[in-house]
């Protein structure tokens, strides 16, 4: 008997919904951690929006209806040198699915290396997501799991694409808001 896989949808719709994310970021190079924490914010953005038009017409895209668009909108506060640092951003992920667990993430902008990028992702056997990033310097590697319908965990590796040595490690450990679920 085969196990049902999670689908790429079925893994976006968990995922909806505010966090609470506590990350350890270990930077090997420079034999540095730093710790964050942040409010995450993941939702459905209508695949004509202007915002993932616009990043169809960046990769030179015909626009795809089939295509699932999310927005994730984050504030942190991280523990850098001895000064709390806050920011904001928001990322545009559009899955484009190649069937039901696989397909690429097409981004206005990247997370490693600042420049708009395309991944490959792939749901496995034990439902987890994986997406791996190429950029022009390194290579990012994620698995994202639920350990529970409300916690989920992420794993992150970044290498040099040069000599494939790590340069950066994370954990991040995400809580959903059960009270944001009532609004």
């Amino acid at each position: 008997m085969t196990k049902n896989l999670t689908t790429i949808n079925q893994f976006i719709d968990k995922s909806i919904g505010e966090w609470k994310s506590i990350r350890s970021t270990h930077t090997l190079a420079f034999q540095e951690f730093e710790n964050s924490t942040s409010k995450i914010y993941i939702k459905y953005i209508n695949s004509k929006n202007k915002k993932v038009i616009a990043i169809f017409n960046n990769y030179k895209l015909s626009l795809n209806l089939e295509s699932i668009a999310i927005s994730i909108k984050w504030q942190a506060t991280r523990d850098w040198e001895d000064d709390d640092i806050s920011e904001r951003d928001e990322t545009i992920l559009i899955f484009l699915p190649k069937d039901e667990n696989s397909g690429s993430v097409f981004r206005n902008k990247g997370y490693t290396e600042s420049f708009i990028s395309s991944s490959n992702y792939f749901v496995d056997e034990q439902n987890n997501l994986h997406i791996k990033t190429f950029y022009k310097s390194t290579v990012s590697e994620e698995i994202i799991s639920f350990l529970s319908p409300h916690i989920r965990s992420r794993f992150s590796t970044i290498r040099n694409l040069e000599n494939n040595s790590v340069i950066q490690t994370s954990h991040t450990s995400e809580i959903r808001n059960l009270a944001s679920l009532k609004d």
